[in-house]
């Protein structure tokens, strides 16, 4: 019983839970042995199931322990909470004090929170299932008895969710329920055996590159579901949350199926599929093949498609290997027959080498090598006698023709037999044109060769030379390649050209052009470049385009004073700003952990705004302002190939105008899916070397009259171009959708899925 002495922010915790500490209700006090076995393996920080539970159901444990202490240690140690709320045995002394001390500590405004929370989840459950507190909901399910109870770690700083069903349970509602994570179980095997279950993870990985979470989920009515959710790429490096729900064992299996037979097509195949995700109507994963869905009931169909076209594949491939086998047969022939002729004239101009050195020498070789002597080439084997001394002669016609046995359905591993023999009919193509290749190559060399050792010949009698000159004469024009065009068709790698990756080239690209700028552009012009990346744009392009009209000029300049007097320092009978420029020089700032002590330019001190800020004036600073852009975008142009990206949601920009863009994709479209449009547009521009540019390095952004601003573009990843209508060319579209949440923060906010059409142009 609490004396008279006791806290009254405890007695008022006491009131607000409804306890009375000297008679606890019955519900507490009950307790029936759980009998419950400790799992072997368990993850305390990943949960695979959620569900409503009764309140009345969950019996409540303390345990002098934290929670991430182990569950073994924690459960030998717990005692029923009536042992906690007993204040009249001295040996529950110590564990009474424990509970006032968890009960002074405990703030109600967060019971209140977590009240709201689950008034929230009786009604809809969050698109990614967690929640913020739901490491707080320690509750266990023992199997042998089954039942419920929540383990409080007693050592814990958190306990509101304790509070909050220690309050439910002194209400007594019997229909009164929570949602929460079940803590030590694994998943049933309801609609899926447990190895599926991390099966699904793997499968999902390969083709999302994220690892997902998958879920066991129960309703109210104890309906079971099979929910993961995860990331995928949707657009190069942009991704995008995704949710899939299976409610039943027949989605759950056929789910699960075409998750199998992709992930073994793909890995057994790599050469021939790769499955590729989209984001549908309803948040889920579809699957694509070469721009079609993939869907597990077409499967069969589409396993016969692609047996037929497998053995198609494979039949011309037959065709051309041995159309090019017998190439390289007549080929091997000719290069035998001129290895013969050659080898004849290095015998004939050793012999004269050997006879000019006497009389009687000279007169055998001339009767030897004469040119009216019909058998000078008499050594050099006809065609047919080469034929038939070769090693290994291949008989086309003893080939056995397998003629593929035709079936009314295939399976995958038949598939992938019969695609593991195309492959090898690929490879055999393959070798035999690039034997092909070398073997022209050799065969052009050694005709060279020939021809030379014949007009070596011709002048052997008026030059002394030797037989090395004459290896040296016949192979001077001996060429490495074969012209282009007499090469044959084969997989031939390609030159890989460096691709402008942001993540990776962004830093040092960042780095560069920030000392360019420095050196190049004036602080009007950084000031100019600076305007350009805040909202006063809008007016700058209206201006610059002839599209103004009389009140822009005055909206926009009342707009910006009304700014300004939110922010400025100036008194109310002050006209100007006494200090212009000057700053504290000696205050620190930090750009990403770079300390400096630089003064962030303000954009109404460079457009020069006061409260005696005329129209005419503004409009003449403006027009300065796209004069001085113009200028700084003639002195800079970028060295790099790389891609820009503009969302927009009118119809079109005017590439005429003053345009920002993005050179990362993935911050252009998330500080963007805050449109209220479903439908926007994302450009894409690959941009060429020599364009006019200017990155929004750290000088754009900052003042650098002291000289310690950071060298980088550590700020912004936007970029300034100059580019004009007739510059865009070979235009391509596509689309994709993505999951946005209007507050991010938070697991119950709305979810919208917004579509995202690309149009990619190529900037000559």
């Amino acid at each position: 019983m609490p004396s008279a002495k006791k806290d009254d922010e405890i007695l008022k915790k006491i009131e607000y839970l409804g306890l009375n500490l000297t008679r606890p209700p019955k519900a507490l006090k009950d307790f029936q042995d759980l009998e419950y076995k400790v799992p072997k393996f368990y993850d305390e920080s990943q949960y695979k199931q959620y569900r409503y539970i009764k309140v009345k159901d969950i019996q409540i444990m303390l345990t002098p322990a934290n929670r991430l202490d182990e569950l073994e240690e924690k459960f030998t140690k717990a005692s029923p909470l009536a042992d906690y709320l007993d204040s009249k045995n001295e040996e529950n002394f110590i564990k009474h004090t424990t509970f006032l001390n968890m009960l002074k500590n405990v703030k109600i405004e967060r019971i209140e929170e977590i009240e709201k929370e689950q008034e929230k989840l009786s009604k809809n459950i969050p698109f990614k299932v967690k929640f913020n507190s739901n490491y707080m909901w320690q509750i266990y399910y023992s199997k042998n008895t089954d039942k419920y109870f929540m383990l409080v770690p007693t050592e814990e700083s958190e306990q509101e969710a304790f509070f909050y069903l220690l309050k439910k349970k002194i209400e007594n509602k019997r229909t009164a329920t929570i949602f929460a994570p079940i803590s030590g179980v694994e998943y049933t095997t309801q609609y899926l055996k447990r190895s599926e279950y991390q099966n699904i993870e793997n499968y999902m990985w390969l083709f999302t590159k994220s690892w997902p979470l998958v879920y066991e989920v129960y309703d109210k009515d104890e309906n079971l579901s099979i929910e993961i959710v995860g990331q995928t790429y949707v657009y190069e490096k942009i991704q995008s949350w995704y949710k899939i729900k299976l409610d039943s064992k027949e989605k759950a299996t056929s789910f699960y199926k075409l998750l199998k037979a992709m992930f073994i097509l793909q890995t057994e195949l790599p050469n021939y599929f790769s499955f590729k995700t989209k984001i549908n109507d309803k948040g889920e994963i579809d699957f694509y093949q070469e721009n079609k869905k993939f869907e597990y009931e077409d499967i069969p169909k589409w396993l016969n498609q692609e047996y037929e076209l497998c053995n198609q594949n494979k039949a011309k491939n037959d065709e051309l290997i041995e159309e090019n086998q017998k190439k390289l047969e007549k080929l091997k022939s000719d290069s035998v027959m001129m290895e013969m002729e050659y080898l004849e004239k290095e015998k004939q101009i050793s012999t004269f080498l050997e006879c000019k050195k006497t009389f009687f020498g000279k007169v055998k070789y001339f009767f030897k090598f004469s040119k009216g002597k019909k058998n000078k080439n008499k050594e050099i084997p006809k065609k047919e006698e080469i034929q038939e001394v070769e090693e290994e002669k291949i008989d086309l016609s003893a080939e056995t023709k397998v003629i593929p046995v035709i079936k009314e359905n295939y399976n995958i591993e038949e598939l992938i037999q019969n695609y593991k023999e195309l492959e090898e009919k690929e490879n055999k193509l393959k070798n035999l044109k690039m034997d092909i290749n070398a073997l022209k190559l050799k065969n052009k060399n050694l005709s060279k060769k020939i021809e030379n050792a014949s007009i070596f010949i011709k002048e052997i009698d008026s030059h002394k030379k030797s037989i090395f000159e004459f290896w040296k004469y016949s192979n001077k024009d001996a060429v490495e390649a074969l012209p282009e065009g007499e090469e044959e068709e084969v997989n031939i790698v390609k030159k890989i050209e460096r691709i402008f990756d942001y993540e990776e080239d962004l830093e040092e690209f960042g780095k560069k052009y920030d000392k360019i700028l420095r050196n190049k552009l004036s602080e009007e012009e950084t000031d100019a470049v600076f305007i350009a990346n805040t909202d006063v744009i809008e007016i700058l392009n209206k201006i610059k385009m002839n599209d103004l009209l009389p009140k822009d000029i005055d909206n926009n300049l009342k707009q910006l004073k009304k700014e300004a007097s939110e922010e400025s320092t100036l008194l109310e009978n002050e006209d100007f700003d006494i200090f212009g420029g000057s700053e504290d020089s000696t205050k620190v700032s930090k750009i990403k952990n770079k300390k400096h002590r630089e003064i962030a330019k303000d954009k109404y001190k460079i457009l020069e705004i006061s409260k005696n800020t005329k129209q005419i004036g503004y409009k003449l600073v403006l027009e300065q302002i796209i004069n001085k852009i113009k200028t700084s975008l003639e002195k800079v142009q970028i060295e790099e190939e790389l891609p820009v990206y503009k969302m927009v949601v009118e119809e079109n920009f005017d590439s005429n105008g003053i345009n920002v863009y993005n050179i990362n994709p993935v911050d252009e479209v998330v500080k963007n899916t805050n449109i209220k449009e479903d439908k926007i547009k994302l450009f894409k521009l690959n941009i060429k070397k020599k364009t006019d540019g200017i990155p929004f390095t750290n000088i754009i952004f900052y003042d650098n009259q002291n000289k310690t601003l950071p060298i980088g573009m550590d700020l912004s990843s936007k970029i300034l171009l100059n580019i004009k209508p007739d510059d865009f060319k070979n235009e391509k579209n596509y689309k994709f959708n993505i999951i946005d949440f209007e507050n991010e923060e938070d697991e119950f906010t709305k979810s919208q899925i917004k579509t995202i059409e690309v149009f990619e142009f190529d900037i000559a």
